[in-house]
């Protein structure tokens, strides 16, 4: 089982719920993605030790100017305007280009090849409770986090695992679209405000455009209204968790402690959790 937890914003409590499941079942000895390759944080509430790492790059054109006689079909073929041609001269920008190769493949002179542009890095380790634990990170001044995610989901350092959690970025942008695809179920954590609700929205557009199942994870439940609980009624999306919001919470995950580590009673909440999505998909699948 693939298992997206994202939110749709920043600051809902994604990164907790999704720590906290994977602490919750760890004897299943998960494999959890930290997608969030642009401030990725999931490591504060696991402790990975890192044991494993991989280079992202990216192939971007090089001019060989003593070649290229400045006609400028690079830069007609660039659908990313990744290239410029000012007079006989060539200039390429790397954070714009997205590596298709298309100038090099037109480049009637052959002046134009490809060389690898490093754009992150992947890190993997082994967390607590055996958790298996990876993460990209993007390299600073680089703009485009998706191609540090595909890499990521792609990267096997511990082989076949059966469950997956994968921690998405916050928003509903392409990072997070990537991060969604091919998941069998998208959990969104939301809060029980009006910013809640509008992001939600989103979120739960963007997973019925994937066509995946979701279901809702609701944190700080006692602040804002019940307008979250309305729509999911009216769009019957389940309502899976409930944490309350609570001073001692906030404080422990401040402390940079697992919620189930700290407060142990919401462990068969999260246990509850996972036997509940399995149990959705299994009768999902039946019914095909």
């Amino acid at each position: 089982m693939i298992l997206t937890v994202a939110s749709g914003k920043g600051g809902t409590g994604k990164t907790t719920i999704a720590a906290s499941l994977a602490v919750a079942i760890a004897d299943e000895f998960p494999l959890y993605l930290d997608c969030d390759v642009e401030a990725p944080n999931a490591h504060i509430f696991l402790s990975p030790e890192f044991t494993q790492t991989q280079r992202v790059n990216q192939l971007v054109p090089s001019i060989d100017e003593t070649r290229c006689d400045g006609c400028g079909r690079c830069a007609e073929v660039c659908q990313y305007h990744a290239i410029v041609v000012l007079g006989d001269k060539v200039l390429v920008f790397p954070e714009l280009c997205h590596g298709c190769g298309s100038c090099t493949l037109q480049c009637p002179q052959r002046a134009i090849e490809e060389v690898p542009n490093v754009l992150g890095l992947l890190e993997a380790g082994t967390a607590r409770e055996g958790i298996r634990f990876a993460r990209g990170v993007l390299e600073i001044g680089q703009p485009m986090a998706v191609p540090i995610i595909r890499a990521l989901k792609r990267w096997g350092p511990f082989g076949d695992i059966d469950t997956v959690i994968r921690d998405a970025p916050p928003g509903v942008s392409c990072p997070v679209v990537e991060t969604m695809s091919g998941a069998d179920f998208v959990l969104l954590v939301t809060e029980p405000t009006p910013f809640g609700l509008h992001d939600l929205h989103l979120a739960v557009q963007l997973a019925g455009e994937l066509g995946l199942p979701v279901g809702v994870a609701v944190n700080r439940e006692g602040i804002g209204d019940g307008r979250v609980d309305e729509y999911c009624r009216s769009v019957d999306i389940p309502v899976l968790l409930r944490i309350p919001f609570s001073e001692r919470i906030g404080r422990a995950l401040a402390r940079g402690e697992n919620l189930v580590e700290a407060f142990p009673e919401y462990l068969p909440l999260f246990r509850g959790l996972y036997v509940d999505i399995r149990s959705r998909l299994i009768e999902r699948e039946g019914m095909r």
